[in-house]
């Protein structure tokens, strides 16, 4: 398949109707830490101030970590409550700590998120434009902003703001417009709607309930799923629900998905969004590394096209998987979103 033909075709599938789920692949493109840097860090940060108990079941689970990897570990054993609220809060120091430093860089305009140059080029539907990510930073969100686009992530308020859609939703509108024996037309600014069912670095508790503060507190629990059993993920608490229904309604009504950096490991979005590819909807994944699930997908279904890093022969390029075919395009990395939009999307 000759490289224009594909473009074209990568071109086309950008078109309305279309959800984007965004991965951690994503944020790392962008400098912030992968599973294995955190797991390194859980290792070297967590453990000096645990009990007894604590101590001995982390080392043990320390000892999972370096031949298992992280997720794995904590899943076969799963963490103390001592442990997990640990695990959260190093978990997010390191995640807020590197995201500190993009955010300077885009606000000092030095640097331009990916997702910013691509969300340009999407189709902005009048209800919004779904994006899903299981990520906790605000990367999402800014690259939103930093687009011209409203960030609706379903909380209203500055400080200690609360969980409320409708009211959210209504901050966005623009105007009304009145015309004869018609309804009333709401006009709404352009927003992108961020389902974040894993959690936010800028959601925390207070007194029993979640709240959003940009801020960054101490001694106060931030609300994140962090991998393994977690007591939110089992529990299905406020925020996570609310946000996990609105990602799996979008992905429910989607006629296509734009996927970014996501390996296809989440059990709640799974339940949706690996259906809704079997049964044909049309699929983009843009990663450096396929996933085994995802390339499965790739290679299972033709409505999926799945573009990755690859070398041949001290050549890189793209490992292009379409219509359940392989194809090798070198010195090109439209896997890579920013060389994605500057190859395809502005010739």
């Amino acid at each position: 398949m000759e490289l224009h033909s594909v473009k074209l075709r990568l071109q086309e599938h950008l078109s309305d109707g279309m959800v984007t789920v965004v991965g951690s692949g994503l944020s790392c493109a962008e400098g912030l830490p992968g599973m294995g840097e955190l797991a390194n860090y859980l290792l070297t940060n967590i453990g000096s101030n645990l009990e007894e108990d604590d101590s001995t079941a982390w080392k043990e689970i320390g000892r999972l970590i370096l031949s298992k990897g992280l997720e794995a570990a904590l899943l076969a054993m799963p963490p103390t409550p001592a442990l997990e609220t640990a695990i959260s809060s190093a978990t997010a120091e390191l995640i807020s700590e590197r995201e500190r430093s993009v955010i300077s860089e885009v606000f000092s305009g030095k640097r331009k998120l990916r997702l910013t140059r691509l969300l340009s080029h999407l189709v902005k539907p009048p209800s919004g434009l779904t994006i899903v990510t299981t990520n906790y930073d605000r990367l999402v969100e800014i690259a939103a902003e930093e687009a011209d686009l409203g960030a609706d992530t379903m909380f209203t308020g500055r400080f200690a703001g609360q969980l409320n859609e409708n009211e959210s939703r209504m901050s966005f509108c623009r105007g009304i417009t009145m015309k004869p024996r018609r309804a009333a037309s709401l006009q709404f600014r352009h927003r992108a709607i961020v389902c974040k069912p894993h959690g936010s670095l800028d959601w925390y508790a207070r007194n029993g309930r979640p709240v959003f503060y940009a801020g960054e507190l101490t001694g106060v629990s931030r609300l994140i799923i962090t991998p393994g059993h977690n007591k939110f993920r089992n529990g299905y608490e406020s925020p996570f629900d609310h946000h996990r229904s609105k990602a799996n309604e979008a992905i429910d009504r989607a006629s296509r998905f734009l996927v970014l950096g996501y390996g296809f490991n989440d059990d709640h979005l799974e339940t949706h969004l690996s259906p809704s590819i079997r049964a044909g909807k049309p699929t983009l994944m843009l990663t450096h590394s396929l996933s085994a699930v995802a390339r499965d997908f790739a290679f299972k279904f033709p409505r999926v096209i799945a573009l990755e890093h690859a070398q041949k022969s001290g050549v890189t390029g793209t490992n292009a998987i379409i219509e359940q075919q392989e194809f090798f395009f070198p010195n090109i990395a439209i896997w890579d979103v920013d060389s994605f939009v500057t190859e395809v999307l502005e010739p």
